[in-house]
């Protein structure tokens, strides 16, 4: 992932329809770089939408729900603005 966040800061990323798919989300929050990265980052459990694990790239976001990455370096989050 390559990302200049701070771990723990919450960015809150616009999207312009009223969903989004989580794997795309994951590329457009800069928390995943490709489909293959999200798709592993969801593989190894490592994602939660509002707090709960995810795994499905497809599941639907909407605007206010949370998305955190759990990284050795830190947890990622992004809002869906």
């Amino acid at each position: 992932m390559s990302t200049s966040r701070t771990p723990g800061h919450r960015d809150v990323v616009p999207i312009t329809d009223e969903s989004i798919r989580l794997g795309q989300f994951l590329k457009l929050a800069g928390l995943a770089d490709s489909g293959a990265q999200a798709r592993e980052l969801l593989d190894d459990g490592l994602v939660f939408v509002n707090g709960e694990p995810e795994d499905r790239r497809g599941r639907q976001l909407r605007r206010a729900d949370l998305i955190t990455v759990d990284l050795p370096a830190g947890e990622f989050r992004a809002i869906v603005g």
